[in-house]
Parts: structure tokens; C-alpha cells; sequence
């Protein structure tokens, strides 16, 4: 099976239309499929539903969806960092499914696994668990959560081999590994590109057997999504 592709224009061809679910992987701007959602973006589908952790930022990531309008609802656990997310949800424009962090994150594990629903305890007593069946286990109340499942993830890894098998690197372990077994066709970037064999077995992340396309990507830019420094202290000053 052919899963290396040119460019992230040919790896999404035939894979997007309106109104589809869409998974992004990352962690804030760390790992996220870049390249990938600027092809989204080319493509022009529009009523996109997209999870993620978060919704990137002005102008970056998933920021650049929300520009041009090709997203309806987003089910993620932190966006506070883009102001034109919060412009479209306080507008009416922008649906929002917020999840608790491990929640979300559970979710799309659970729905990777082909469970449908399970228990937790947070979120119980909030408006989180408004609306979802609430029971009780040894004495203390849980709240029910339905997995996720999605048309399309799309992932960044560190490395790759031909055969689909992904390395992820610090932050980017980040939703990335468990978003690629929740989709029904799951997507790929790859910073290097290597033959079968190269990657050491146990040091694998995401087998092959999860992934349909990937493209190699180069001179990824590493985005830091809020820069906190200290002046640097002077030399000879106490």
C-alpha cells in the first residue's frame, strides 16, 4: 500500500468534504499538524467540526481555519490563547463542546479503542455534566462521557519510516498518539523520513497499521505560543 505522498495537498485529495470531523494533534502550538491544516485550509471544506486540544492561535494552526470561517463547532479543553475563536463563539458563529483536559483526552483514547462511553469523575456537579447520566460507584458520584471518533486525523511526528511507523517527540506525544487511532483515515506529517528497519521497535509510538498517508516535512518552524523571560541580570550587579 502507497502511503507516501508528495506534498499535503495530494495526501488530503479525495479525503475532504463539508460538514466532516476532524482531529488535530498537538499541544498548544507543540506538534501540531501545520502543513496539513494550511491544506485544509486550500481545500476550502466548510461545517468542519474539529477536536483538539486547543484552537492555536491568531493566525497559526487551527487559527487559520477560523479565519476563514470553515469551522462550526470545536470540541477542545483550552482556547484562550486565540482572539478570534473567542470573537466567533461570543458572536454566535462558533460552536464550543468544552472538555476537561484528561477528559478530552480519554475520549479519544476511549474512542480508539472501540469503547463507547465511560465514567469519571470530574465534572460532576458542573455544567460539564448537565444533560449526561450521572451514577453512582462505591459512594461517590461519576459522570458519563461518550468516546470520540473522527473522518480524519491529522498527526505530527518527529520521525517516520515508510511503512507509516512514527516517532513523537516530547510535547508533541501530546494527543498526537492517541488521535491517531481514533479516525477512520489518519494522516501524517513527518519531520524526517526514514527506510524500513531504521527505527528501533521498541522506541515506536504509533505502529504503521494506524496510518493511511504521510508526507515529510521540512524546516518545521518551532512556535512558542507565549514567551515568558526575565531581564537578564547585569554583571556585576547585586
Amino acid at each position: 500500500m502507497r502511503k507516501i505522498y508528495s506534498d499535503a495537498t495530494t495526501a488530503l485529495a479525495g479525503l475532504l468534504k463539508d460538514g466532516m470531523t476532524i482531529m488535530a494533534g498537538g499541544f498548544g502550538l507543540c506538534g501540531i499538524p501545520e502543513t496539513l491544516i494550511g491544506a485544509v485550509r486550500l481545500s476550502g471544506a466548510r461545517g468542519l467540526t474539529i477536536i483538539s486540544n486547543n484552537a492555536g492561535v491568531d493566525g497559526v494552526g487551527l487559527g487559520l481555519l477560523l479565519e476563514t470561517r470553515q469551522v462550526d463547532k470545536m470540541i477542545s479543553s483550552y482556547v484562550g490563547e486565540n482572539a478570534l475563536f473567542a470573537q466567533q463563539y461570543l458572536a454566535g458563529e462558533l460552536q464550543i463542546e468544552f472538555n476537561p483536559q484528561g477528559t478530552l483526552a480519554e475520549r479519544i483514547r476511549a474512542g480508539g479503542a472501540g469503547i463507547p462511553a465511560f465514567y469519571t469523575r470530574t465534572g460532576v456537579g458542573t455544567e460539564i455534566a448537565e444533560g449526561k447520566d450521572v451514577r453512582e460507584f462505591s459512594g461517590d458520584l461519576y459522570v458519563m462521557e461518550t468516546g470520540l471518533f473522527a473522518d480524519l486525523a491529522l498527526v505530527h511526528a518527529y520521525l517516520g519510516d515508510t511503512n507509516g511507523n512514527l516517532v513523537y517527540r516530547k510535547t508533541a506525544r501530546n494527543f498526537n498518539p492517541m488521535m491517531a487511532t481514533a479516525a477512520h483515515t489518519t494522516v501524517a506529517e513527518v519531520e524526517r523520513l526514514v527506510d524500513p528497519g531504521a527505527l528501533d521497535p521498541d522506541h515506536i509510538h504509533t505502529p504503521g497499521i494506524y496510518i493511511s498517508r504521510l508526507i515529510e516535512v521540512q524546516d518545521v518552524v518551532k512556535r512558542i505560543e507565549k514567551r515568558t523571560v526575565r531581564a537578564r541580570e547585569q554583571e556585576g550587579v547585586n
